[in-house]
């Protein structure tokens, strides 16, 4: 776990400054000289395309975050590399944040429980799953296939704590630095193998995205009086993200949370029981909106393999990302994008 340790502690290194040549060595007829290459690093983080000093193999952690209102704000979630957002029981959303490369010191959580599809989701990253319980299916598919994961409930309890100041279950968190000393302890393997999951970022901050002005976009998933929104902030280039209009804030250093990418898709939905719990299938693929710097694309994502992220394409082209974190918010595909998701 030092490699995950080290490469969540680098920074991208910052490029070098120079002065301007005097103005008496410039030729009063010279031409007006062209804007600077941009400086590309070395190594970028896979998930985030961020510079960093050195390559990253490491296996992202997946941590259950939960998002009922009285676990907002969360912890962590500001410093994560993605974040994916999908329906839990009944019309509560569950937020899965993985970690991988950005530095964090502070808490994580609160944590909650594991489903099949959470489970398919950290298959695609090759990430080491964190929870605290899961549905008999959850359980029986982490059994079967013994896949690496820290549960607080059946073995990896003193890698968790609760905190007194909120409500049981809305008050169990972890750190970065128990769960390596929880993965280490455990043994499981702490680098990827074969390919490194990535994806394609778009290197200079001139480039613009194709698409339509989109500044706001509002996604409400079943219930109404739940409705998750974006506003783009052009200073920053970023599209903050608000809960019932109210900003969603990070607990550790009470900064709103905010995308460089959004990513809103329709995936089939099927509840399975009286408690409300569903399955998601993150396998066929399907329709989806990509949001970047102010604009919105429709584009196609898609699945090659169980151990292959999801992916958006345009036409025959993998869409790139800007560099940054990415939120994918996924839906039920009925009633689809048409009514659950409105930009403008």
């Amino acid at each position: 776990m030092a490699m995950l340790l080290s490469a969540c502690s680098e920074q991208a290194e910052a490029p070098v400054e120079t002065d301007p040549p005097p103005l008496a060595t410039m030729a009063p007829s010279a031409a007006p000289s062209a804007s600077p290459t941009p400086i590309v690093p070395a190594f970028t983080a896979p998930l985030t395309g961020k510079g960093v000093q050195g390559p990253i193999d490491a296996r992202p952690y997946l941590v259950m975050i939960n998002n009922h209102p009285k676990a907002r704000p969360q912890s962590g979630l500001g410093s994560a590399d993605l974040l994916y957002e999908v329906l839990a029981e009944g019309e509560v959303t569950r937020i899965l944040a993985v970690f991988q490369s950005q530095p964090l010191t502070g808490a994580i959580g609160p944590v909650r429980s594991i489903r099949p599809y959470f489970i398919d989701l950290a298959k695609s990253q090759d990430a080491i799953m964190i929870h605290a319980g899961g549905s008999p299916d959850g359980y029986a598919q982490l059994s079967k296939e013994k896949l690496n994961h820290l549960d607080e409930i059946t073995n990896a309890g003193s890698y968790f704590w609760r905190d007194k100041s909120r409500k049981a279950p809305h008050n169990l968190y972890t750190n970065l630095e128990k769960l390596a000393a929880g993965i280490d302890r455990k043994g499981f393997e702490t680098s990827q193998q074969g390919t490194v999951r990535s994806y394609p970022f778009i290197q200079g901050d001139s480039a613009q995205p194709a698409g339509s002005a989109a500044t706001t976009l509002d996604v409400t998933f079943l219930l109404k009086s739940y409705k998750v929104s974006y506003r783009y902030d052009s200073g920053a280039q970023r599209f903050m993200r608000f809960i019932n209009d109210e900003p969603h804030t990070d607990l550790n250093d009470g900064k709103q949370l905010a995308a460089d990418n959004v990513v809103v898709l329709e995936a089939p939905h099927r509840v399975l029981d009286d408690a409300g719990r569903r399955s998601v299938d993150l396998s066929e693929g399907g329709k989806a909106m990509l949001f970047q710097r102010g604009k919105a694309r429709e584009v196609q994502w898609k699945r090659s393999a169980v151990d292959d992220p999801i992916r958006l394409y345009d036409g025959a082209t993998e869409a790139a990302l800007y560099p940054g974190q990415t939120h994918f918010l996924i839906i039920p595909d009925k009633p689809g994008l048409g009514e659950r998701l409105q930009f403008g």
